[in-house]
Order: structure tokens, then sequence, then C-alpha cells
């Protein structure tokens, strides 16, 4: 294994004297023994101070103290590269938070003392970029080729923020946490008030994006016990579907099955990272109405397991997750039309309900809903895997009438009702609602047709 450093940086740490104890920490180490692209290097410098650090750096372009109290510098190159330098420090625990902790920056710290601060194993390695060696005390590289997550050490508790990041570690490498481990997140569930959202937020964000068994991040919340933290989530769990319809077992089950299902699926892998995330929560939450809506009906003479009007209960209830998680508004807004919409089950769509369902989609698109449905389909083993049929002729029928990525846009508008003396005020804005009514019904497809409707209602 060697980690790829451009020329620029290979040469800082492996001429200049006063780097001679720097190390590639954390991430990037475990990302080079993946195999996977190494993006953020994090350098950490022994046997100097802080000052002597900045002065230092400062020979080979702008040093910017971006965390005097961590002990961070951040090197801006002319090559256009930035790298984060910092010092080894000690953290102790002195007040509730995230934040709550007094930091001492001790540069004579040994790698073994420093590196038992990190979180996880997998994280807690460093590479010397001088003599080209892995060091790993505590045996991160073991662990990562075991797919096994193992905190560190017992300063694990003081950072309640390090049990999501398990969550997020779990999906995207394929790992299982250890008993010790669970046990140690488990008695830390007390303190998940304590993490500020946008901290939140990130993890979940980096699960919905990276994730490449998202399941097991979800597997891993619930085994530590602090899925009880996300009570819409909770409340999946044991609640039973038709085994006619869902072989796989009660919503919890489906729903594990069926995120895995969207990373396999080229629109979610092709995906910038807000649609990405948009379409991972969106499964994740599609059931999310089910606990309230679950009963037992007899039709047709067979008792059978139902949800009707989940999709509706769901909308509510899954705008309050994401509120909860940190969400941006304007992914919320792309998320709960996906939950309200995604059981339209129609096999043969009719141009006016297409037209509606882009509509009520809005912001989001019906080629979001179809990668929804598909995922699921697909979340009920053993049944097939694939787009299903009524996904692909929706699908086909959208993309006839163009809204396919985008909902129908108005073809009257104001400026035509003003050339015919409509005043603005409420009747304008009554006309124009009646007019986009009549758009989405197919009484008119263009402007010209707009206009000879609203000229036949004078």
């Amino acid at each position: 294994m060697d980690l790829p450093l451009s020329a620029a940086l290979a040469f800082i740490l492996r001429e200049d004297p006063l780097l001679a104890r720097s190390y590639l920490v954390g991430g990037c180490v475990r990302d080079a023994l993946l195999g996977i692209p190494v993006n953020d290097l994090d350098i950490e410098v022994y046997g100097v101070s802080y000052e002597t650090l900045v002065l230092g750096l400062s020979r080979y372009g702008r040093a910017d103290l971006v965390g005097r109290s961590f002990g961070v510098v951040k090197l801006r190159h002319p090559s256009g590269e930035t790298w984060d330098f910092s010092l080894p420090r000690r953290d102790s625990k002195a007040s509730i938070g995230h934040r709550g902790f007094d930091i001492t920056l001790e540069p004579e710290l040994s790698t073994f003392e420093a590196s038992a601060r990190r979180d996880y194993t997998i994280n807690s390695m460093l590479w010397d970029p001088r003599r080209r060696e892995l060091i790993d005390h505590h045996q991160g590289a073991r662990d990562l080729a075991d797919r096994i997550l193992r905190h560190t050490g017992p300063a694990f508790i003081e950072d309640p923020l390090r049990v999501l990041r398990g969550m997020q570690f779990c999906g995207r490498f394929g790992l299982t946490a250890t008993s010790e481990t669970l046990d140690l997140a488990r008695s830390m569930v007390g303190t998940y008030s304590e993490l500020p959202v946008e901290r939140i937020r990130e993890e979940w964000v980096k699960w919905a994006t990276r994730s490449a068994k998202p399941s097991l991040g979800l597997r891993f919340l619930k085994e530590c016990c602090w899925l009880e933290t996300l009570p819409e989530l909770a409340a999946l769990v044991g609640v039973p579907q038709d085994p006619v319809w869902h072989p796989e077992g009660d919503v919890w089950v489906h729903t594990n099955h069926c995120v895995d299902a969207l990373v396999s699926a080229k629109a979610w892998q092709l995906s910038d990272v807000a649609r990405r995330t948009v379409l991972m929560l969106a499964v994740l939450l599609h059931d999310i109405g089910k606990p309230s809506c679950t009963r037992e009906e007899r039709r047709a003479g067979v008792l059978r397991i139902v949800s009707t009007g989940h999709e509706s209960a769901g909308g509510p209830l899954a705008g309050r997750f994401l509120q909860r998680i940190g969400c941006p508004s304007e992914l919320r807004e792309r998320i709960e039309p996906l939950v309200l919409n995604h059981g339209m089950y129609v096999e043969e769509p009719t141009e006016r309900l297409v037209r509606r369902l882009a509509s009520r989609l809005e912001p989001s698109s019906i080629d979001d809903l179809g990668v929804v449905m598909t995922a699921d389909a697909s979340g009920r083993p053993p049944g097939s895997e694939g787009e299903p049929r009524r996904v692909g002729a929706l699908r086909q029928v959208a993309e006839r009438l163009e809204v396919a990525t985008e909902g129908p846009k108005p073809l009257l508008l104001g400026r035509h009702l003003l050339a015919r003396g409509v005043q603005p005020g409420r009747p304008m804005g009554a006309r124009l609602k009646e007019a986009f009514e009549a758009q989405l019904d197919g009484i008119f497809e263009d402007l010209d047709g707009a206009i000879r409707w609203l000229d036949q209602q004078k």
C-alpha cells in the first residue's frame, strides 16, 4: 500500500527537517487500504510547537490558523492544493455536548497515545510518508479486512457523535460492530440530545450518499438501541405485512431490503449528492405511515393484513423525522411528495393521471418516483428485482408528455389575462387556477388552445 501524494506534498513531507515526524492519519489511510479514492489528506506533525509549525509551513504557501485551539493549520499551496496539518493533543471531557472538551496540544505525545483518542480502530492508523510504512497500534487494518467496527478505547463514550459515525461507517464499508462496541454505544443512548442538529445531518447525509450496504448502518442503530432516538423508524419494527405481497417479513425488514436495493440502481449511482440524499431518505421513509394504518381485514372471504392510507399518513411523519435530523427544507420538499405518492399502482396510466401526478410531485419528479417505486418493489425477496411494468408504463407516458423530469408548467399566465382586461387580484388568481386545472385535464395542450379556452369562458 502507498498513499497517493502529489509531488508538492511529497517534497514537503519527505524533505523538510521540520516535518521529520509527520504522518498521514485517519480516513485517508483507511480509504487507501480499501483501494478507494483518497480525497482529503490529514497530516499530524509531532515534535514541534504550533507556532513553529505555522512559521515552517508559511514557506510553502499561505498557512491559515483555522483551528488554533485544536492545533490545526490549513496550508494553501501555490499549486492550488490545500492540506490540513495538526498537532497531537489530549482531549478530556469537561461538559456535556459534542464540543464539551478541554483540549491540550502535546507535540511530544507518542503516536500510540495520540491514535488512541480516535473513535474506531479503522480510523486510528497512521502512514509514515518517509519510510512508506503503516503504523497500526490498534489493529485497524485487521479489523478493516475482517469488516469489523471496533471502538479504539474507553474514551469512545465521551463523544456521542461517534455512534452516528458508526452507523454511516457500517453502511459505507460493510462493517459489523463488536459486542463491546455495541455495549458502549448502548450506554450512550441518553446523550443523543447533546448532539447539534448540523452534525446529525452530516452523518445521515454520508449514510444516504456513500453507503454500499445501507441496511448495515440501520442494523447498527437497532442493535445498539439508538433506534429508540428515532421513534418514527423504531415504530416500523414488528409491524406485520401480508405475506402474499411481502414474504420477506415486517415493515422494518422490508425497509432494510429497499435501501439496499436502491444503491444498485444506476439512477442513484449517477446522481449528485442532493438527489442521492432525496432518493435514499424517501426510500427509508416510504412506509413510515404503516404503523398507524396496519390492520387485519377480511377481503373476498380471506383475512388479510392491509395498510390503507399509509401514504398520506406517512407525509407528516416523514416531515417530522427529516426536520429532527436537520434535513434542509429544500430537500424535505422533494422527499415528502415521494412518500405521499409512492403507492401509485395503476397499470395503464392515463395522460390526465400522469400530468396531475407530475404536478403533485413537484419539486420532485416522476423519474424520482420511479426509482423509489422500483426500490420498493425490489425490497421483497425472494421476489424479482428490476423496474416493475407499471413503473415503465408510467415513465413512457411521462416522457411522451415531457413531464418525466419536472411537473407541467402553466401555459396561461397573468399577462395573457391582463391583455384581455382581467385585473390583478382574486378573480385573476381564481381564473389562473381554473386554467391550470383544465390544462392538467388535457382540455388544451398549447398556448393557442389555452387562449381559445379562455375566450370560451367569457
